[in-house]
């Protein structure tokens, strides 16, 4: 395995004087080592990986230098507009090495199991790379794979001298473990207590459509030990930060029905104008979990930390909101959420991290898909 600081100081040797990105499983070693090593003035956690590769170009062109941009590779559809039609050497020519965490990776033409939502980026990515012309490397637990073992001096050096994103492609188990820093924890009760509370309220008044990673595995759980029938939730795996826009569609096609998503505040940030769009929606109920970290990678801390959502949800057009810390406090405000006349906004603050043996859905996507429609009539 290479050592994170190891692979760190070869980066900073190589001229690379800014990080940014989207905190990733597989990268999670090399993100503690650099929140750790540097300040807020040379790393910044993005929003979004879009925005991680203009901040990389705006470095770029106040100091001629190169940054790095970490993304897992679900993360590269964001990434793509700016990669092509700003950093490509047919337009500004802005040099970035990009790290990226492999999931769902191919080895000798197999492909190691993962998450349903993983499994198409997972075959595609090293020749989504050589689609958008982006030169690339694997690296493995052994180091460079079928490369100089210079490797990442060879493509900063490439990305510098002719001026154009080049990327590092990194397989599961490649990085040495390293300690994510911990911080104070933003709220009293887990995530999953908030949760259960959240759902015994809503009951079966309205459908339930949940972000991507342990909230939706933990409302899943919640599900089966109360002995739930399928389809009273849509449980989104994968497409972080559009749970809030699915649901928008499901309550914009029947207003009789109100609608909640079920939420996470690095999710909400990654695409924070949809809260203009779900503010406008009379029967849109929006509970969003906060617990600044980024929980179902490694628990980096989000772009968010200190920074209240209900304001800006507020600010947006949401018609009530309110923000929580404690337990006691959440029963009622979820009353209230679903008595509200007009779009409502619900931030909870919670305990990060999950319990060890948090379980997986077992239903097959498109089962679940179908199961949920049904239950809204549409099939």
């Amino acid at each position: 395995m290479i050592e994170p600081n190891v692979l760190l100081d070869q980066l900073c040797e190589g001229g690379v004087g800014f990080f940014t990105g989207v905190p990733d499983s597989l990268l999670s070693p090399l993100t503690s080592a650099i929140v750790t090593r540097f300040d807020d003035r040379k790393h910044i956690i993005a929003a979004n990986e879009g925005g991680a590769i203009a901040l990389a170009a705006g470095h770029h062109l106040a100091t001629g230098k190169t940054a790095c941009v970490y993304l897992q590779n679900s993360g590269l559809g964001n990434a793509v507009n700016p990669l092509t039609s700003l950093m490509d050497s047919e337009v500004y020519g802005i040099p970035v090495l990009l790290i990226i965490g492999w999931r769902a990776e191919l080895r000798a033409g197999e492909q190691l199991a993962d998450e349903p939502q993983h499994r198409k980026q997972g075959k595609i990515t090293t020749d989504l790379l050589d689609v958008l012309s982006i030169p690339h490397l694997v690296m493995g637990p052994d180091g460079i794979e079928d490369g100089p073992a210079d490797g990442v001096t060879a493509l900063l050096s490439r990305a510098q001298t002719e001026r154009r994103p080049v990327a590092l492609v990194v397989r599961k188990g490649s990085l040495a473990a390293l300690k994510t820093p911990t911080r104070e924890p933003a709220g009293t009760m887990t995530r999953e207590d908030a949760i259960r509370v959240v759902t015994t309220i809503v009951g079966a008044s309205a459908p339930i459509v949940s972000t991507t990673g342990k909230a939706s595995r933990e409302l899943w759980e919640i599900r089966r030990a109360g002995d739930q029938a399928d389809g009273q939730d849509f449980l989104t795996v994968g497409s972080m930060g559009h749970a809030s826009q699915i649901a928008a569609g499901i309550a914009l096609a029947d207003a009789t029905r109100p609608v909640l998503c079920l939420d996470g505040d690095g999710a909400a940030l990654m695409h924070l104008g949809g809260l203009v769009t779900t503010a406008t929606i009379p029967n849109y109920r929006h509970v969003v979990l906060n617990n600044e970290v980024h929980d179902s990678v490694g628990g980096q801390p989000t772009c968010g930390v200190g920074l209240s959502l209900s304001p800006i949800a507020q600010a947006c057009g949401y018609d009530w909101t309110r923000t929580i810390r404690e337990a006691d406090e959440l029963p009622g405000a979820v009353a209230d959420m679903l008595a509200a006349k007009g779009s409502a906004f619900l931030e909870v603050m919670v305990l990060p991290g999950a319990r060890s043996d948090l379980g997986r859905p077992k239903t097959p996507p498109k089962e679940s898909k179908a199961a949920f429609m049904n239950r809204l009539g549409a099939v």
